[in-house]
This record gives C-alpha cells, sequence and structure tokens, in this order.
C-alpha cells in the first residue's frame, strides 16, 4: 500500500446510519474523486501535527527526560491508531472517502455472475432496499468470503513482520478471489452461510486453508515465499500482476512438491510473448488445454480451471471505452470478479450496479485467527462482512485483474462463447480475446444465443470459426505494457 496521503481521494454522499465494523448492520458506501486540494490540506495538517512529536527543545535533563516520555507516548498512541482499522475510518471522514447512504437506484444488480433486482415498485414503500431482491443480495454479498489485514502471526521468513497492516492488501484481495473460486468449486455458486446452522466441513476446511501460518498453504507467508521472484516481500506492495503470478507460481510448486495439490488448473492470460508486445490478452484454447493435461498429470484431457486476467486499461485511469465490457464481465456465470480498487488501496470488487462498483475491502484490521480444519461450531463471524460499500467504477486503478472459474469444459465453452460475444461488441478495444491458438489468425467466434432472463440463455447454434483480420496495429495504442 501507498502512504495515507498519496492514496487520499474524496466522496460525496448522503444518507444516515454507519457502520465500522465488517458485521455491523447493513448500510451502503460510495466515494467519489474531488480536487486534491483537500487531501494536501490535511497532508500539511498531520504533517504539523506528527512534527510535534519529533519536536526537541533545549533545557534541563529532567525537562528532556519528562519531554521525552510525553513524546513517546504520543508515538505509542498515534502507532496504535494507524496499526487499527480506526485510521481507514479517519480517512474515511475526514477525506470523504465514503460514508454510510443507503441505495436508491432501481438498477439490476450483478454480483459474480448472479442477477437481483431491487425494483421500487416491490417495496410497499417505493424503497429497493425493502426488497426481497435486494435481501437475496444482501445475503449473497454477506456469504462472500472476506480477507483482511491481520496481526499477531507468527514472523514471516526472516522478517521480523507480525503483520500485514498497510502492506498487504494485495494479497488478502487476491485471496479473496480464490477463495470465492474454492467456494464454487466445493460448495457451488448458490452456497450461503446460514447463521445458526452447523457449518459445513467443506467451508471450514477453504478457512483453514488461508490461515496465517506457514502450516497453510494459501497462507500470506507461503504467497510471500511464492512471489519472491515477481518481487513480493514482507512490507512491499504488489501490483497485480505480479500476484496473478505468484498464484501460478504456488500451484506451480504444491503439484511438484506438495501432497497436496491446488485444487484446479491455473491458467494466466496473456498476450503475444507473454504480454511484452502489447495487445489484448489471448484466452488460447489450446494453452488452456494443455495447462488441464498437465494438472491431471495426464489423466483427464479437462479439469477444473481459474483463468486470471491481468490488465492494465489506462495510464492514470481506466479509459472510458473499457468500462461496459467491465461491467459485463460481472454478468458471466465464470465470473470471480477484479482485482482493483484505488490507486495504491487494493479492494476485492464483486459486483456492479449501473456506474458503482460493490467491493469487500481488506483494510480493517483484525487479530489472528486460527480455523481448525475439524472445528465446525469455530467463529468465523471475521471472515464475512455485511457493510455493502461501493465506489464509482471509473475511479478503479487502472492495473487490475479479472478472474473467472470454469469447472468443466461445458463451462469453459459457454465463458469462450460470452468473451468472443464481448469481445466482438468492443469496438475494436476488447479486454481479452479467444482463439484456438496463438499462431492462427482465427478466433473463435461467439456462440449465437439468445437472451430469456438472468442468468438464462437459449442456446441457438454451436461455437464456429471466423476470420477476424484485425488492421494491423488497430487500438494497440490503448494498450499499456504489463
Amino acid at each position: 500500500m501507498k502512504s495515507f496521503f498519496e492514496r487520499a481521494s474524496s466522496g460525496k454522499h448522503s444518507g444516515t446510519g454507519s457502520s465500522n465494523s465488517p458485521n455491523k448492520h447493513i448500510s451502503s458506501k460510495s466515494s467519489e474523486t474531488k480536487t486534491s486540494t483537500k487531501a494536501s490540506l490535511l497532508s500539511g495538517l498531520f504533517v504539523s501535527a506528527f512534527s510535534i512529536l519529533e519536536t526537541r527543545e533545549e533545557g534541563s535533563p529532567r525537562e528532556k527526560k519528562s519531554a521525552c516520555s510525553r513524546v513517546n507516548g504520543w508515538a505509542a498512541t498515534v502507532k496504535k491508531i494507524v496499526a487499527s482499522g480506526s485510521m481507514r475510518r479517519i480517512k474515511e471522514q475526514m477525506l470523504g472517502l465514503s460514508k454510510s447512504n443507503t441505495t436508491t437506484s432501481t438498477g439490476d444488480i450483478w454480483l459474480l455472475g448472479i442477477c437481483y433486482k431491487a425494483s421500487s415498485e416491490d417495496s410497499p414503500h417505493g424503497d429497493p432496499v425493502n426488497t426481497d431482491g435486494f435481501a437475496a443480495f444482501v445475503e449473497d454479498f454477506s456469504s462472500r468470503i472476506l480477507m483482511t489485514y491481520r496481526k499477531g502471526f507468527l514472523p514471516i521468513g526472516d522478517s521480523k513482520y507480525t503483520s500485514d497492516v498497510n502492506w498487504g492488501c494485495m494479497l488478502r484481495s487476491s485471496q479473496m478471489l480464490v477463495a470465492q473460486a474454492l467456494v464454487v468449486h466445493r460448495l457451488g455458486r448458490s452456497w450461503r452461510k446460514i447463521t445458526n446452522k452447523q457449518l459445513e466441513q467443506d467451508y471450514i476446511e477453504i478457512l483453514h486453508q488461508f490461515g496465517d501460518s506457514d502450516e497453510s498453504v494459501f497462507s500470506i507467508h507461503k504467497l510471500l515465499q511464492s512471489g519472491a521472484a515477481y518481487g513480493l516481500a514482507a512490507g512491499s506492495w504488489v501490483g497485480p500482476y505480479a500476484m496473478c503470478r505468484t498464484w501460478e507460481s504456488l500451484a506451480r510448486q504444491m503439484k511438484d512438491l506438495s501432497d497436496e495439490p491446488f485444487p484446479m488448473a491455473i491458467y494466466i492470460v496473456s498476450g503475444d510473448e507473454d504480454g511484452e508486445r502489447g495487445g489484448a490478452p489471448i484466452v488460447c484454447i489450446e494453452d488452456v488445454s494443455r495447462h488441464c493435461l498437465d494438472y491431471s498429470r495426464g489423466n483427464a484431457d479437462w479439469t477444473s480451471i481459474l483463468l486470471l486476467v491481468p490488465l492494465v486499461l489506462g495510464l492514470d485511469k481506466v479509459n472510458p471505452r473499457y468500462l461496459p465490457l467491465l461491467r459485463a464481465t460481472y454478468t458471466f456465470p465464470q465470473s470471480l470478479g477484479i482485482l482493483g480498487g484505488k490507486p495504491g488501496a487494493s479492494t476485492y470488487i464483486v459486483g456492479v450496479q449501473d456506474e458503482m462498483a460493490f467491493y469487500l475491502d481488506p483494510h480493517e484490521v483484525q487479530p489472528v485467527v486460527k480455523i481448525n480444519k475439524g472445528c465446525l461450531d469455530a467463529d468465523t463471524s471475521s471472515y464475512h462482512c455485511s457493510v455493502l460499500r461501493n465506489f464509482p467504477l471509473d475511479s478503479t486503478d487502472p492495473s487490475l485483474a479479472i478472474g473467472f472459474y470454469c469447472r468443466d469444459k461445458d463451462d469453459f465453452d459457454d465463458f469462450c462463447c460470452r468473451a468472443s460475444k464481448l469481445a466482438d461488441e468492443s469496438g475494436g478495444a476488447p479486454l481479452f480475446t479467444v482463439a484456438h491458438s496463438r499462431s492462427s489468425s482465427t478466433r473463435a467466434s461467439h456462440c449465437n444465443k439468445t437472451v430469456i432472463g438472468a442468468g438464462e440463455f437459449e442456446e441457438v447454434d454451436s461455437c464456429g470459426m471466423e476470420s477476424s483480420a484485425v488492421a494491423e496495429g488497430s487500438h494497440e495504442d490503448e494498450w499499456q505494457l504489463l
């Protein structure tokens, strides 16, 4: 993460009710970008305040000792605030990053491939929040697994870090995305965490895998070890591309060195020569097939697969032409959401409504919780959040990564059909394309399907092939190198 003031941006909002903890009553949070003047003034204010702590005055030894004691006391207090969730709330309140604001939009909500309708016509008071559709959305949202900063775990490697506060948000966001893939893989997309019901063994085992120790296969400790070649290190911030490659590296290590292989194949969607020549990344069907075959050690032609698509969609902000495409990915049944957020402050974006994006925030600091595999009555409340937070999708950092999970070959074929259709409708600037091979000039065309309703499609024809000789260099200026 970048420093507090490097990430400063602000928002405008209205409404009543707020919540400062992931597990309190429901609210909705939003933010919009404003000028940097306010942030600069506040930055100066904080710098002045902190500089007081470093002031040293001439005087007698007794006066110096007393002053030193006061300074140390203030410093300890400040450190305690910085290392807690209070700092994020102070930032939100002073810079106006977000406040509670009950949504009044009646637009469809798309959450990881499922559509929820919050029409005011379905509410006796004309309030879209008081509808069955919105209640179902909240239940789904609060069932997604939340990973946040933790404090009090054993030191990471040879470092002295026992917390990932202020630098681990991208790792936590990626853990949330992969956790969602595992939930769908083992429990299904329709799974919900029901209060006062005994927890499922599969659910407990998933949480155990993300524990904060070397014993857990998907812990922050393991990720830092696997991502060392991509610049991952305790105390350092990392980008989406390196994070995707880290998960690929971890899966490879688990396959080669562990008795517990990664639960599915992983494929990083990249462009020509791994993105070094620019252009839209390519989902190469032949490559995906080889990944599945290699993952199964030749025992199966196809397996479940996690697709990660790292992208850079602009310089300082996302090019507006990509925003409708990003929103459309949430309509895919295979959607796992987006690793993104404000510059230097990663979040897990799980849904969209109109121009807004709903997200899970890893920036809440919580104590380490150990979840044992066989403990079906464990307290897992810190792994879920019922506080709805959103922000304008167009304020997302242009460096991001999209995730998809395909259970089998039919699911992957359906994904390719939808992705090809989306590329056809992109006006020559797709997020990514689908091709049968990297050497071929043809790409898979989309299936001709007619939309019946949310999540329902009627097949008219099967996937075919079509030539798409796009003009050389066309729109390549829109892409940045990964």
